[in-house]
């Protein structure tokens, strides 16, 4: 028997974008007379992968600059988190037994996105106090629901500029309305929209999550424990949540990471603490 490899692991562009092979295959002189970089089609194609890293790695790179973004703070957290308000509509409509239990839910999460909204605010009436752009620190996020809107959210309702490394998914996110004009960005890679994730980071703030949130909390800590990173605080609000889903300490008594990589982490309670966290340690007034 034949081994039945895949051919690649992962979601072509030409896939994602639902592309039959003769709309590639360029075989007409009208196709192939066009422009490299005129051409939507060549530049699906998985020969041009490289050139679409370049190009996710450079595009926000140049707007962010245009807009004199040099630090932000990327937030982190669950999707599924809505404000209290829209929890109590959920609980206000709930007709059967499991919309009750679902709005309970709701509710008892909306704390988080409260606390995140609230987090934005405080980031942005500090940048009020700033006249360089180079003193100021922005909320970025992956500008989706949830976490990632309520931050957004915080920031956008006291007048400050919002970022917002949206991605591709099988089922499409569509950016959060709280996202400033202009900085609303979409990736097709993963790799690059944590680069850039990290770019301009100061800070990372994470917010009870699943895997996505875990996913770009370890690779964070990861490039800071390698040194690949400058250090940055990584603060992780709700300590309770975080101790219960990776037990740290035991991670340190089994021997897989040091004590000293326990002071990259700053497990805090509210927004106002997460917020003293960065003002200590850039010394901010």
């Amino acid at each position: 028997m034949s081994p039945k490899l895949p051919v690649h692991n992962s979601q072509t562009i030409t896939e994602f974008l639902n592309l039959h092979h003769s709309q590639i295959a360029e075989d007409g002189s009208d196709d192939s007379y066009k422009f490299a970089f005129d051409d939507e089609a060549f530049l699906a194609r998985r020969e041009t992968m490289g050139i679409r890293f370049e190009l996710e790695l450079l595009k926000p790179e140049a707007l962010l600059k245009e807009h004199g973004i040099d630090h932000t703070i990327t937030v982190f957290g669950s999707t599924r988190f809505v404000s209290h308000q829209h929890a109590l509509d959920l609980e206000k409509n709930a007709k059967t037994p499991e919309e009750v239990a679902a709005a309970k839910k709701a509710i008892l999460h909306s704390k988080y996105y409260e606390s995140a909204r609230q987090f934005g605010a405080l980031v942005a009436h500090y940048n009020e106090t700033q006249k360089l752009n180079s003193n100021k620190l922005h909320i970025c996020t992956g500008g989706g629901p949830g976490i990632m809107e309520a931050a957004n959210r915080g920031a956008f309702e006291v007048g400050d500029k919002t970022i917002g490394f949206n991605i591709s998914l099988p089922r499409e996110q569509h950016p959060n309305p709280y996202i400033s004009p202009g900085l609303s960005f979409r990736f097709h890679y993963f790799a690059l929209r944590k680069m850039h994730f990290m770019l301009r980071a100061r800070a990372i703030v994470a917010y009870p999550g699943g895997f996505g949130s875990f996913d770009e909390l370890f690779e964070v800590l990861t490039l800071i424990q390698t040194k690949k990173v400058v250090p940055i605080p990584v603060i992780l609000v709700e300590k309770d949540y975080w101790s219960e889903m990776v037990n740290f300490n035991h991670m340190v008594e089994f021997g897989v990471i040091d004590q000293e990589d326990m002071r990259i982490l700053h497990f805090v309670e509210t927004a106002e603490e997460a917020w003293q966290v960065i003002q200590g340690w850039y010394q901010l007034g």
